[in-house]
């Protein structure tokens, strides 16, 4: 009877088998700065070198020291930590005081703790709640705590909102105090702050009193303050004018749809307050308007500034009544008539038009036009159909050389799939290419229609009509030149492109010449078939 001691050595060993070493690596945090300076953070480390000590470890490096919240693990100290271990060969535990100080973000600390056990043969072990995360009841329990952080800190959260709440209501003021403000108490319960108008906030309220007094521009009272040393944008001075706060009452999205009086010091009075908002909503720097679908304003962005290529928009000057597009670039001065460039987009849209009495042959003369352009595309729906018919001839002489029992079972199957996957993708490529055949067609029924009254089409539609019809036209838009004092547009549609030439050459049978068609593409794409510019 053989030995089998003898062949231990060729037993297979556990893939997952962990090798115990004794380094270890501390890891210790507070969740607020508030608690740095108790001893918190220095009781948890002598807590864990305690541990350590009792465990045979070897600390070999701490990390943390400082408040991190344990809500996301997106925290510094202690991915440097994850990063560590990870690299390192030779690391086999982390010590924390408890795993809510590894993490309170529930199943994602235990994802992370379980993913450094299996796949970097690292223990995650607390002071105070041992137990054996490699045996399958201790990793159960370490979820266990996992999950019970989590559900602890959203016990908190909704104990905190609740009470913030309560106090806002109250009219106490649980947020950052807003610039020109001071909280005198600061670091006390809400009931116990005083929050009054600081030296910025003196400037702030004369702020208030030019807007309201001189009815000054936000721009002026930001350069204004920035010369007395108070550094205001113009979009900061907007939030200011606009917050309640500053006239002593308090709006916040826990309170939504509520107005609370405040107990903190107002910097302004509420009619102050009121007027100052009266002017900022009815009167602006610019008479404009930013009603996006304004019928009288169609080219809104789809006209760009031929200075800056900056999109433009329109305003209405009321005491005229007239519509102006200007560049939206701050300090470009591209401003013109709405009428001006309406007459001129008009006249480029009208350059389309086809007599009726033509509109026959020249749908004919764009076919002819079209394919010889899509030349190409023929050619490869040829090849397919070619290529489709040798397939088809294939399948039916594998099933032949099958049914005489010429080829085996393997064979068949392995043939009879190979042809039916390549017949499969042939006919979804023959298909695309009748579809885009197809679309052709309606696209050019369409234009040749379209250009039997294309201004009229234009001018009948609905904005969003409009917009749509405009850049199928034009697919770059158009441009407002100031020193050539035109509308221009760099790309024309290539179907509408064709429509001048082939109309122009068209009429000449009015005038009894004979036409060609045969000769209409080498006229017509000579330039390589690019959109003209208009």
């Amino acid at each position: 009877m053989s030995n089998l001691e003898l062949f231990k050595s060729f037993a297979s060993k556990k893939d997952d088998q962990i090798q115990i070493g004794n380094n270890a690596v501390i890891y210790t945090r507070v969740s607020h700065h508030s608690q740095e300076d108790n001893t918190s953070l220095e009781s948890q480390k002598k807590y864990c070198e305690k541990f350590a000590e009792r465990r045979g470890l070897n600390v070999v490096e701490y990390f943390g020291g400082t408040y991190e919240s344990a809500k996301t693990d997106d925290r510094k100290e202690f991915n440097r930590m994850l990063s560590y271990v990870k690299r390192s060969k030779n690391i086999t535990y982390v010590v924390v005081y408890s795993y809510e100080r590894f993490s309170r973000s529930g199943i994602n600390g235990a994802s992370i703790a379980d993913d450094l056990l299996k796949k970097y043969k690292v223990i995650t072990l607390a002071v105070t709640q041992e137990l054996d995360p490699t045996t399958p009841s201790g990793s159960f329990q370490q979820k266990i705590l996992f999950l019970f952080g989590q559900m602890d800190n959203e016990l908190r959260r909704d104990k905190t909102v609740t009470g913030m709440t309560e106090l806002l209501s109250k009219g106490y003021y649980v947020h950052s105090v807003p610039r020109g403000y001071t909280n005198l108490n600061k670091g006390s319960k809400a009931v116990n702050q005083e929050i009054v108008v600081n030296s910025e906030g003196a400037l702030i309220r004369k702020a208030f009193q030019w807007k309201a007094d001189k009815n000054m521009s936000v721009a002026a009272i930001s350069r204004k303050l920035s010369k007395l040393g108070l550094d205001l944008n113009e979009r900061r001075l907007l939030e200011i004018f606009k917050n309640p706060f500053y006239c002593g009452l308090i709006v916040s999205k826990m309170l939504p749809g509520k107005v609370i009086q405040g107990h903190h010091e107002p910097m302004v009075s509420q009619k102050l307050f009121l007027k100052i908002n009266n002017i900022t909503a009815e009167k602006r720097n610019h008479p404009e308007t930013h009603n996006l679908n304004d019928d009288n304003m169609p080219l809104k962005r789809f006209m760009k500034c031929g200075v800056c290529d900056t999109p433009m928009t329109g305003f209405l000057v009321k005491k005229k009544g007239l519509y102006y597009y200007r560049c939206r670039k701050k300090g470009c001065k591209n401003v013109k008539s709405a009428k001006a460039l309406h007459e001129e987009f008009e006249a480029m849209i009208g350059a389309f038009k086809i007599d009726d009495t033509y509109l026959d042959e020249v749908k004919e003369a764009v076919e002819i036009v079209l394919e010889t352009v899509f030349e190409e595309q023929n050619e490869n729906k040829k090849l397919i159909e070619n290529k489709l018919n040798e397939v088809i001839r294939n399948i039916d002489s594998i099933d032949e050389r099958y049914a005489i029992g010429k080829i085996n079972d393997d064979l068949y199957n392995k043939f009879t799939s190979k042809y039916s996957a390549q017949k499969v993708q042939l006919l979804k490529d023959l298909e695309d290419l009748s579809k885009t055949s197809s679309n052709l067609k309606k696209v050019t029924d369409f234009t040749v229609k379209m250009c039997s009254k294309p201004l009229l089409w234009w001018k009948s539609s609905r904005m969003v009509d409009k917009a749509i019809l405009q850049l199928f036209i034009f697919p770059q838009g158009i441009i407002y030149n100031r020193e050539m004092g035109r509308v221009q547009t760099f790309e024309i549609n290539s179907f509408f492109s064709l429509i001048p030439e082939i109309a122009r050459l068209v009429v000449k049978i009015k005038k009894g010449d004979s036409i060609n068609f045969d000769q209409i593409p080498a006229l017509v794409t000579s330039a390589g078939f690019k959109p003209a510019t208009a």
